[in-house]
Parts: C-alpha cells; sequence; structure tokens
C-alpha cells in the first residue's frame, strides 16, 4: 500500500511539472509577428511583416540574388524611403502653398457646368483611389511601423495593429487590381503626348504665382502634362505593384527566389513612387486647383476652370 501511495504521489507530481513545463514553454512562445531580420539566411526572403516566405524555392542565380538580399537588407533606410516619400512631400506641398498661395480662377466661378466625367470614371477612381491610399496607409505601417509604431506601443497592441494592417492590406489589393485596370484601359486614349505638353511643363501648369510665370496658363487638352505624367506614373508602377504583390500573396506563382526577392525590391520602389504621386494628386485636386475637386465629385466642372486650365479641351466640347 505504501509502494502504492509513493508511486502516485511520483505520478502527480509528474503531472503538475509538465503541466508547469508546458506553462512555461507556452509563456515562452515567440509572437506571430517578429522582427524583421537584418541578417538574413543567404537566398531566403528578408522576413518584412506580413509577407509569406517560401524556404523552398530555389536560387538560380546566387550573385544576383545576393544583390537582392543587400538591397533590401537595410530595413531602416525602406522605413524612411517610404515614410519620407508620403509624408515628406506632404511637408513640401504644405510648404509650397505657404509661399506660392493657391490658384484661384481669374474670373472666379461662371456657374455654367460642363460634363468631363462619366459616372462609371467616377465610380472606379474612388473605387481605385481609396483602395490605392488604404495601401500607401498600411503598407506604411507594415513597412515602417517597427520603427515608427512599436517602439511606443505594447506588444498585444502592435500585434493588433499589424494584424489589421497585414489583412486590409491584402483584402484592399483586389479593388485597387480592378480599379487601376479599367482606369488604365478606359482613359489611357486621352492620357497620350501632345504638341503642348512641353510648353505645360515649362511654364509650370500656370500654377506659380510670382515672377514672369504669374497669370500664364498654358494649352492643355482634355489632361495637362502634369496629370499625363501621373497617369503614366500611375499605369506603370501600379503594373510593378500589382504583379510584385500577386508574388507576395502567393509566392508559389515563382519557381526561384531570386524572382521572389526581385519582387519584394520592385513593390518597394514603385510603392515609394506611387505614395509620392499620390500625394501631388490629392493636394491639386483638393487644395491647390480651385474647382478641380469639384469635377470628380459631380462629374463636371465649371466653364471658368476648364477655360483656365484645359482651353483646347473646351473649344472642342463648345464646338461640338
Amino acid at each position: 500500500m505504501k509502494r502504492f501511495i509513493a508511486l502516485l504521489q511520483m505520478v502527480l507530481v509528474a503531472a503538475f511539472a509538465g503541466q508547469a513545463v508546458a506553462a512555461e514553454k507556452a509563456q515562452l512562445q515567440p509572437q506571430q509577428w517578429q522582427p524583421i531580420q537584418e541578417i538574413t539566411i543567404a537566398g531566403d526572403i528578408p522576413e518584412l511583416r506580413g509577407m509569406p516566405v517560401s524556404p523552398d524555392l530555389p536560387v538560380v542565380n546566387p550573385a544576383v540574388n545576393e544583390g537582392y538580399l543587400q538591397t533590401l537588407s537595410p530595413a531602416s533606410y525602406w522605413a524612411d524611403l517610404l515614410t519620407y516619400s508620403f509624408f515628406g512631400m506632404i511637408a513640401l506641398l504644405a510648404l509650397f502653398v505657404m509661399i506660392n498661395g493657391k490658384s484661384k480662377l481669374h474670373g472666379g466661378f461662371s456657374g455654367n457646368k460642363v460634363d468631363r466625367w462619366s459616372g462609371m470614371d467616377i465610380f472606379v477612381h474612388w473605387l481605385g483611389g481609396i483602395a490605392c491610399l488604404l495601401l500607401i496607409i498600411t503598407g506604411l505601417i507594415m513597412g515602417a511601423g517597427r520603427f515608427l509604431l512599436e517602439p511606443n506601443m505594447g506588444v498585444s497592441h502592435w500585434v493588433g495593429v499589424i494584424n489589421t494592417s497585414v489583412s486590409l492590406h491584402d483584402m484592399m489589393a483586389w479593388p485597387f487590381i480592378i480599379g487601376w485596370a479599367v482606369m488604365v484601359l478606359k482613359w489611357l486614349p486621352k492620357q497620350l503626348p501632345e504638341a503642348c505638353d512641353a510648353a505645360w511643363f515649362a511654364k509650370a501648369g500656370g500654377y506659380l504665382n510670382f515672377g514672369p510665370f504669374k497669370g500664364q496658363h498654358p494649352d492643355a487638352g482634355f489632361a495637362n502634362a502634369g496629370e499625363k505624367l501621373w497617369f503614366w506614373t500611375f499605369a506603370i508602377c501600379g503594373a510593378l505593384i500589382v504583379g510584385s504583390g500577386l508574388v507576395m500573396m502567393f509566392p508559389s506563382l515563382v519557381e526561384t527566389k531570386d524572382a521572389s526577392n526581385l519582387s519584394l525590391v520592385l513593390h518597394l520602389v514603385s510603392a515609394a513612387i506611387i505614395g509620392a504621386f499620390a500625394v501631388v494628386h490629392i493636394f491639386m485636386a483638393t487644395v491647390m486647383s480651385e474647382g478641380g475637386m469639384e469635377c470628380m465629385v459631380t462629374g463636371k466642372c465649371d466653364e471658368n476652370w476648364a477655360k483656365q486650365h484645359h482651353n483646347l479641351w473646351f473649344k472642342q466640347v463648345s464646338n461640338s
């Protein structure tokens, strides 16, 4: 009987010890989101937050792949690039308005409206535009949040923020892809180069309110040269973002680690460019150009706005 009691005590002690060890192990488990790896395994993808890693992909060209890894390895550099391309551009444009002022309609609002955008145009613009803005914000959190947000947040709060950002980033990819594709295909015929584009850039589009440039409004068709620059930047960088983003969401789409790492480089560079241009686009429509925002809300523009900013197009519309 004594032996039985002693054996039972040993079993109970072992059971409680096992539970304690299990509890300790559970507490020591790493968090779901790990810091970005500053030192990466040869041929492996740097572990950016929220990016699927496929260690099974082979390395075809070690030298090329090593170049990609060296490009990706300074995580703080990419965090700064993404941050400054967005917030730095906001600061520069705010300073520009303080010095230069806004672009006012010389004749004021006429009250006469001109049809400019269709309902379909407005829909796809906001479908892709809102998705693009959310992608930029969540992308900033994923790429730079480690340096800007995590040090000032508790672990549980940071995990919640990064989880939400990754999920929203993946979700917004689909409306962005649809909006991007429709806008590029539908608007491309009106975004081709014209003879007046060089003069538009030479006069800064007529937006400077000082010196010999003041009051100079260069000729422009349906789209001025600045809008065309934004369109082609959006079209090309958008294609790179879509293609590289799909590779990161579905690593099995590529067969080598080289291609997977290249997609990450292209995604980061294109995102920084799109972010900076998106800030300029929003700024021009909402702050700089008086009467500009109305175009993508109602589909119509004021007659004086059309004469001042798109005079060649207005002549065509008036004569038709």
